[in-house]
């Protein structure tokens, strides 16, 4: 999972240092030939994109950063952590399946949430049987954890 996202994120630095270090440049230069550049709209539409790029490239950097640093061995092996695959059983008595992953990939259509959103919050650290509780805009919902799958039950 960790070497998924950091396989993306190395994936979209490279296309956009390739942006940044030989289309802009060609951009640039091609508004440059168009002549008086303080009412050039291409060159200063280039000059900004270089800027963005730049910007993101930064964020994807120190992102990737952060994510190489996750020791997977500080998960929990009996309790829902990262990368858990957690059932639980709502109010009505249906079954849910969420699995909590980093926001980069969450997807709540693919039943995948956040560590960081509200139920993913709610739902780290509970163990098999546990009730859970999750505030959301139309009130409160109670779940019963059922059954955990840990990361290092994929393996």
């Amino acid at each position: 999972m960790k070497e998924r996202i950091l396989k993306r994120f190395s994936d979209e630095i490279a296309a956009l240092e390739r942006e940044l270090k030989v289309d802009l440049p060609k951009e640039i230069q091609r508004a440059r030939e168009l002549g008086d550049l303080r009412e050039n709209a291409e060159y200063k539409a280039a000059k900004e994109r270089q800027e963005i790029v730049n910007a993101r490239i930064a964020m994807l950097k120190k992102r990737v950063g952060e994510i190489s640093l996750l020791n997977l061995d500080r998960i929990p092996h009996d309790r829902a952590g990262f990368g858990s695959t957690v059932h639980l059983r709502d109010g009505n008595g249906d079954a849910i399946v969420y699995q909590l992953v980093m926001p980069e990939e969450s997807d709540f259509e693919k039943g995948m949430i956040s560590t960081s959103s509200p139920i993913g919050r709610a739902i780290l650290n509970k163990e098999e049987g546990d009730e859970v509780r999750v505030t959301t805009p139309s009130g409160v919902r109670t779940f019963e954890v059922i059954k955990i799958l840990t990361i290092h039950d994929d393996e």
